[in-house]
């Protein structure tokens, strides 16, 4: 019995010496970012806030951009208040190149650089590629999800390549960049929406070329989520999507922490995520 005991006690031990070694390997990776930079487009809600929370409680600083200001002034006063100094809030609407590049100028001007740039804000329109008239949705479509992608990753690389540093820059891309998804007979068409993740996923292995072309020390990640519970959807699709298996918005930001917290010379390039019962 006494010996039953003991095996209890010394296994008890030993679970806890893991998780507290695991604990101290986290933050002492993660130290390499404190106080670092990080940019988040698409902060005002969903995934972009769920990652800002997610980094600043992790010892970043965040600049979180949006359109929509209310909303991200909300997300600083929901924050601990010893945290909320971490939160820097910025109108930005990045399918406006010369708001993005004002914006980065600003950020340069002002906090140095970006260390971090997580591409988050991504929009859907309900048409029909075969649609007539619908030039103006496509095109807003293609604007965020595409050239929004192109012009900040341009601004933050440029300034993370003069200064020099460890830098990271996440993609959120989706499944529907890698594959179409067929659900025409009970939704309605995701039209350019496919075409555009496609789209970054080439981009994210065009970015990976061309950093190493350049020597610098940025890495790039891209993370596919399946169907997350944000309100990326129209109004006029909501009813076909609330019983879907999703997944919550905390669970890309614990991606996104993971490829930060890699080592430097590994290159996490993609990860995927799917909620349990996902059907495709």
């Amino acid at each position: 019995m006494a010996e039953a005991s003991t095996n209890e006690a010394l296994q008890v031990r030993h679970e806890q010496y893991i998780k507290l070694t695991s604990v101290i390997r986290y933050h002492c990776i993660m130290e390499r970012w404190h106080n670092k930079l990080a940019v988040v487009t698409g902060a005002s809600g969903g995934i972009g806030a769920a990652c800002a929370r997610a980094m600043i409680g992790a010892g970043l600083r965040v600049v979180g951009l949006a359109r929509r200001e209310a909303k991200l002034k909300e997300l600083k006063e929901s924050l601990p208040r010893d945290l909320q100094k971490n939160f820097i809030p910025r109108h930005c609407d990045i399918s406006k190149e010369e708001q993005v590049q004002s914006t980065f100028d600003w950020i340069e001007r002002e906090l140095e650089g970006a260390d971090v740039l997580l591409n988050n804000a991504g929009i859907t329109r309900e048409t029909e590629l075969v649609t007539p008239g619908n030039t103006k949705k496509l095109q807003e479509v293609i604007d965020t999800n595409v050239m929004g992608v192109i012009w900040c990753t341009r601004a933050a690389f440029n300034n993370m390549l003069k200064r020099d540093v460890e830098g990271h820059v996440v993609i959120i891309n989706s499944i529907a960049g890698q594959q179409v998804l067929n659900f025409i007979d009970v939704l309605p068409s995701f039209n350019i929406y496919p075409a555009t993740k496609f789209a970054i996923t080439a981009l994210t292995e065009t970015y990976r070329q061309e950093f190493q072309l350049h020597k610098s020390k940025v890495r790039v990640t891209g993370i596919c989520p399946g169907a997350v519970n944000t309100n990326i959807f129209p109004e006029e699709i909501h009813f076909y999507v609330k019983d879907m298996a999703r997944l919550d918005p905390s669970n890309i930001a614990d991606a996104v922490l993971y490829a930060l917290r890699t080592p430097q010379h590994v290159q996490i390039h993609e990860i995927t995520i799917k909620p349990m019962g996902e059907l495709f």
